[in-house]
C-alpha cells in the first residue's frame, strides 16, 4: 500500500509540473473551454480539460490496477 502512495504521489507532482510547463508555453486552454464574462468577472468552464483528464486517469489507473492486481 505504501508504494501504491508513493507512486500516486510522484504521478501528481509530474502532473502539476506539466501543467505550470504547458500553462508557460501558451497551452493552459484547450479547445472546449467555455468563458463568461462581464466588467471585471470571468467564469471558465474547462470542459475539454476535464474530458482529456478523466481519460488519462482512467487509462492509468487501469494500469496501475492490472500491474497490481498480478502480484
Amino acid at each position: 500500500m505504501g508504494r501504491v502512495l508513493i507512486l500516486l504521489g510522484v504521478a501528481l507532482v509530474v502532473a502539476g509540473l506539466l501543467m505550470v510547463g504547458l500553462q508557460r508555453i501558451g497551452l493552459g486552454h484547450l479547445p472546449g473551454t467555455l468563458r463568461f464574462g462581464r466588467g471585471s468577472t470571468r467564469i471558465l468552464f474547462p470542459l475539454g480539460a476535464s474530458i482529456v483528464g478523466s481519460l488519462i486517469l482512467t487509462v492509468v489507473l487501469n494500469l496501475l490496477l492490472r500491474l497490481f492486481s498480478r502480484s
